[in-house]
């Protein structure tokens, strides 16, 4: 019986796996190191739950609309554990890039400018961190 349940244990391990694998593989687009593109930003009312929606929601519009991001990535920072660690920023955003000229035609495109005219009264701070292969 110990047996049996263990081998329908062991199929039903597998199946998942294999499903999140496959999942993951269709809507994972692969990172793209020629040109990365890393800005913070600190929100003046950052836990204030509609300043939020409306700086994600603007945000996701503008990369949804994107011509030149590759791939990009939006996160919060987690409580901070260790003191070289700085969770202060409300905001993380990492977009690649094909090249340096992809990243500077992006700097100037209609949906990057209407995202920075519609969302920048949120923010009190942002740092932008741009960084290229170390072959280059």
């Amino acid at each position: 019986m110990f047996f049996k349940f263990q081998k329908k244990l062991f199929f039903l391990i597998f199946i998942i796996g294999t499903f999140t694998s496959v999942v993951a593989q269709e809507t994972t687009a692969e990172f793209d190191s020629n040109f990365v593109h890393i800005v913070y930003f600190w929100l003046h009312n950052p836990d204030d739950q509609e300043d939020r929606k409306l700086f994600e929601t603007t945000l996701n519009t503008f990369l949804d609309a994107s011509e030149y991001t590759k791939t990009n990535f939006l996160g919060k920072p987690p409580k901070a554990i260790r003191d070289v660690v700085d969770d202060s920023f409300t905001y993380n955003l990492i977009v690649t890039f094909d090249s340096e000229a992809a990243q500077e035609k992006y700097q100037n495109e209609a949906a990057h400018l209407a995202f920075i005219e519609k969302a920048k009264h949120l923010w009190k701070k942002v740092v932008v961190y741009d960084a290229i292969p170390l072959n280059n």
